[in-house]
């Protein structure tokens, strides 16, 4: 895939001010507590060498995302949904960047192997490192989750596991989406009704299978997933496009409309803005439930608009890019019109 050669910075404005428009910020107060039973977890799984697995904890600061994601989870919650970024993210890096990156064929055995745990849950555990962790997730759901969040939390590995399969045909093409096209696989990607579950099981919810049928639910599950996603293209792109990936919105944008890299940004950008305006729309249009189901309901769209915020923001803070995030060198304490040189090609 050729583009013309890209400038040598872009100008990339606040998305945490953005999504912050909606979107409220809070902090876990039980964050280290989680980190040191979910760290000892992770380290009991052995999946990397010392000095790799070392720089996945450390620089990854999951800890703090999860802190910043499920402010109101308890200690056990908490704990849990930091097994659950522990595995998606080490799951993910496996496709994205690592061996299996360019090789669907090897990403799909991948998934038949995690797909096996799923339907087979009283079966011994797996020693494929990546199915064993999420035995352990599962394991940990099911003990406190509703029967309807743990079923919507498999739906949502299941297409999220596909999606991994023909995001690594994509790339082992050089193959890159329309807009249209893009959108739709980055919510499946970025693992967004998973997330959802995770939202709901954290404080013990129990909505009825109704509410995420009703089209006014559906469309702002899109808009909150568009929110989270978006801004990671954005955030992203500079490390992506050092590596060669096009597989990111900003690409796409710029393929389709025929347009450079900071007009392409600057899209994206007004599309964020609008995607907050239709999410605010939305809300106001929520039709009720009943009382109790309201007030459940209610929690439910609070905690994942915490989840988007405390999103937005860990992408500037720490990315899992090994030592320097996606910002590498630049100061992001200020993130108003931030200008971002472009990363040489394989910088990383």
């Amino acid at each position: 895939m050729i583009f013309d050669p890209l400038p040598s910075q872009f100008c990339l404005q606040d998305l945490s001010a953005i999504t912050g428009r909606v979107c409220e910020l809070r902090v876990n107060a039980h964050q280290a507590e989680a980190d040191r039973a979910a760290r000892a977890w992770f380290n009991s799984i052995g999946l990397y060498d010392d000095r790799k697995r070392s720089k996945f904890i450390n620089y990854g600061k999951f800890d703090l995302f999860a802190a910043l994601s499920f402010p109101d989870a308890d200690l056990k919650h908490l704990t849990t949904c930091l097994v659950f970024f522990f595995w998606a993210f080490s799951t993910d890096d496996l496709s994205d960047e690592g061996d299996l990156q360019s090789k669907p064929d090897d990403v799909q055995a991948g998934h038949h192997i995690s797909v096996s745990v799923i339907a087979n849950p009283e079966s011994p555990r797996p020693e494929y490192p990546y199915a064993a962790m999420l035995y352990d997730l599962l394991t940990r759901f099911r003990e406190t989750s509703t029967p309807g969040a743990y079923k919507r939390f498999i739906r949502a590995f299941e297409d999220w596991s596909g999606s991994q399969v023909t995001q690594s045909r994509n790339r082992s093409q050089d193959r890159i989406p329309s807009v249209e096209e893009f959108i739709l696989m980055r919510r499946a990607t970025i693992g967004g009704a998973m997330v959802e579950a995770i939202v709901e099981y954290s404080l013990d919810l129990d909505l009825p299978d109704a509410v995420f049928e009703n089209p006014i639910i559906k469309a702002m599950s899109d808009a909150t997933n568009d929110l989270m996603t978006w801004p990671n293209d954005l955030c992203s792109f500079n490390k992506e496009q050092s590596d060669g990936d096009y597989q990111n919105l900003v690409f796409c944008i710029m393929h389709e409309r025929n347009v450079g890299l900071q007009a392409a940004i600057d899209i994206l950008t007004e599309m964020l803005a609008q995607r907050v305006e239709h999410y605010i729309e939305l809300k106001n249009q929520l039709p009720s439930f009943g009382t109790e189901v309201d007030e459940e309901l209610a929690r439910y769209l609070h905690a994942l608009e915490n989840f988007v915020q405390g999103t937005v923001l860990w992408y500037y803070l720490s990315p899992i890019v090994p030592l320097q995030g996606y910002f590498r060198g630049v100061d992001v304490t200020n993130r108003e019109n931030l200008v971002v040189p472009l990363f040489e090609a394989g910088v990383f």
